[in-house]
């Protein structure tokens, strides 16, 4: 899952990319209205953390052209947006989430209960209602990021729980490896040519052949549940 911070604190930024970072989040901060539109014109993100105060204008802007882009590209209109402001009062709480923001935090808050809206604003944003997500034998808990496989716990490392979450989500459709690369690494972390193949490879070992399939030439995806 990766998410964009638009922060200009770079104190609270900082912080907020350890932090998330410890929830498995890929983090991406930038300071300003400009380099968050050109952030999100060239890569998907599953979430935005919106600050309000920014020094070239007000983070209300970004949201307005962000909800007023053109579906089926970038930046994709529907990526939840969670405003983060010390601006607290009801009046600007009401004005945010009538602009289409998804949820609104006031500073400080709490980095649990951060999380934890994120990951409701995502479930809802793909129209999940239920926390876990299931397939077959298999349950996925975001907000442990625990995988349990027969009711038995399966250690996965950050990017193979990363990556197996991705395709949870996206299944049945399938993902390149441009697509999984966009969801699991930021702009500033370091990808090696073959890291996507030797995550597969890795959970295949883990969870079974049959969980993560291969369409040659396209891309990785976990087939419709037909057990449900």
């Amino acid at each position: 899952m990766r998410v964009l911070v638009v922060e200009d604190d770079p104190g609270i930024a900082q912080g907020l990319r350890l932090t998330l970072g410890q929830h498995g989040w890929a983090v991406d901060c930038v300071d300003g209205l400009e380099p968050a539109w050109a952030a999100l014109r060239v890569e998907p993100f599953d979430a935005v953390l919106l600050d309000l105060g920014l020094p070239d204008g007000d983070g209300a802007s970004l949201l307005q052209r962000l909800r007023q882009a053109p579906a089926g590209g970038h930046p994709d209109p529907a990526t939840p947006v969670l405003i983060m402001t010390a601006r607290d009062q009801v009046a600007s709480r009401i004005t945010g989430l009538d602009m289409g923001a998804d949820d609104y935090l006031g500073k400080p808050f709490d980095a649990h209960e951060l999380a934890a809206r994120l990951r409701a604003v995502c479930r809802r944003a793909v129209g999940r209602p239920q926390p876990l997500l299931r397939h077959g034998t298999l349950a996925l808990d975001p907000a442990t990021r625990q995988v349990r496989r027969d009711g038995q716990l399966v250690e996965l490392s950050t990017r193979e729980y990363g990556l197996l979450l991705t395709l949870l989500q996206a299944s049945p459709r399938v993902l390149s490896r441009q697509q999984i690369e966009a969801s699991l690494y930021s702009f500033d972390q370091a990808l090696e040519s073959n890291a996507i193949e030797v995550h597969v490879h890795h959970l295949r070992k883990k969870l079974g052949d049959g969980l993560i399939q291969t369409m040659r030439g396209v891309g990785y995806f976990i087939p419709e549940d037909t057990r449900r």
